[in-house]
């Protein structure tokens, strides 16, 4: 099955067997759905699409980033397509992590039942009391005993935490390093390990979500880990997480796509069928039109950008391809929001309701330009690589 077959094919199954399912989601929350979700992950085991940004010898496609890109934007139309096909955040950051870093035994334990979709986990980084923006700034630390970790800390926003078999815990292991990107290390936490507990889900913008569909709070009070659970070098947590988000900006952005996709299409049927009058309808008005016309030329520009970026980090790698990830970050994050805020606007009453899912993006997508580094400083990178080119050399003294 060729890439063109494999998106045909995917397209055809969301609308066919998980759109309909996103009424039941959306009014009776995900676990309702959970059986039949397990069901639906079945069958695209059956159809060999499971788990499709994986190496061949891992079970996946072997696709390069590109290609996964395009199968990202096509699950996105639907908020439980990544999650039917084994390839949702925040556990594709995570297999990548093992994939890459993990010993034999971690990936025996954690990577490999992660993979046939018996167990999920979630990441641990964001701390209440430590700006998001500033990721070398943590105030969690695993104090290192014999041959076990101590870990304690406060961390939230650690997505699908609820119901998650293990944690992977960004920590400070060396607190008297002088550089600080070599102060943290990264932690594989069984979430039963006694001392860490989840507080809550945290309720976004009203919904605490449930399961899968969470973000977690979690105290971590002397929490002991062997040492061999640790993930790469000690004081490698900076530079690995790095390298997971690069890829994972990818995916949500191509996942924005998507989203913006449905919104566009969901926008453009609300206009041609809805009456304003006995002989007009809400596409007959010119700002509708522009609205349609703004979206159109937006979605395709921020396509065309995600593509380019992903062809620079398979090329370059995360590091050689940081601005040209930024950029998508904060644009394609604005993109979605305008999007779904026009599509919203057409179906007027009917919009802020979940009889469609656009309500359901609007409350949870509006963190887009806050997670994974917020607008701000992504335009900070890419202005600051601009602007270096017209500056006058520095003199050599």
């Amino acid at each position: 099955m060729n890439l063109q077959e494999m998106l045909a094919t995917i397209h055809d199954f969301v609308e066919r067997e998980l759109i309909p399912l996103e009424s039941r989601f959306l009014h009776e929350g995900f676990r309702a759905i959970l059986p039949e979700l397990q069901a639906k992950r079945r069958e695209v085991q059956e159809m060999g699409l499971w788990a499709p940004h994986l190496p061949r010898e891992y079970g996946g496609l072997g696709l390069s980033l590109p290609e996964f890109a395009r199968i990202s934007e096509e699950l996105g139309r639907t908020p439980l397509g990544h999650y039917v096909f084994n390839c949702q955040a925040p556990d594709i950051g995570n297999m990548e992590l093992l994939l890459l870093h993990g010993t034999d035994e971690q990936k025996e334990r954690w990577l490999w039942p992660l993979i046939r979709g018996e167990i999920r986990s979630c990441f641990a980084m964001t701390e209440p009391n430590c700006p998001g923006s500033n990721p070398v700034w943590l105030e969690t630390l695993a104090t290192r005993d014999g041959d076990e970790y101590v870990i304690n800390g406060h961390k939230w926003f650690a997505s699908s935490a609820d119901g998650a078999a293990f944690a992977i815990v960004m920590a400070i292991t060396n607190p008297d390093e002088e550089n600080p990107y070599r102060r943290a290390s990264q932690i594989i936490v069984p979430t039963d390990t006694p001392g860490f507990t989840l507080v809550r889900n945290i309720p976004v913008m009203g919904e605490a979500g449930e399961d899968y569909m969470s973000h977690g709070e979690i105290r971590l009070e002397n929490v002991r880990v062997p040492v061999q659970n640790r993930l790469g070098p000690e004081g490698e947590g900076f530079r690995l997480a790095q390298e997971r988000l690069g890829p994972g900006r990818i995916h949500h952005c191509m996942r924005w796509i998507g989203i913006c996709e449905r919104a566009f299409d969901l926008m453009c049927r609300r206009a041609v069928q809805r009456r304003i009058s006995h002989d007009a309808t809400l596409a007959d008005k010119q700002t509708v039109q522009e609205w349609i016309a703004e979206s159109r030329a937006e979605i395709d520009a921020a396509r065309m950008l995600v593509l380019d970026a992903a062809e620079q980090v398979e090329a370059h790698g995360s590091h050689g391809a940081r601005v040209a990830i930024s950029t998508i970050k904060f644009y394609v994050a604005g993109v979605l929001q305008r999007v779904l805020d026009r599509a919203i606007q057409v179906h007027g009453a009917l919009g802020m309701t979940d009889d469609t899912p656009l309500a359901f993006w609007y409350r949870h997508e509006r963190a887009a330009r806050i997670y994974d580094g917020p607008d701000e400083v992504h335009k900070r990178v890419v202005a600051r690589a601009i602007l270096k080119h017209y500056r006058p050399p520095q003199k050599s003294s």
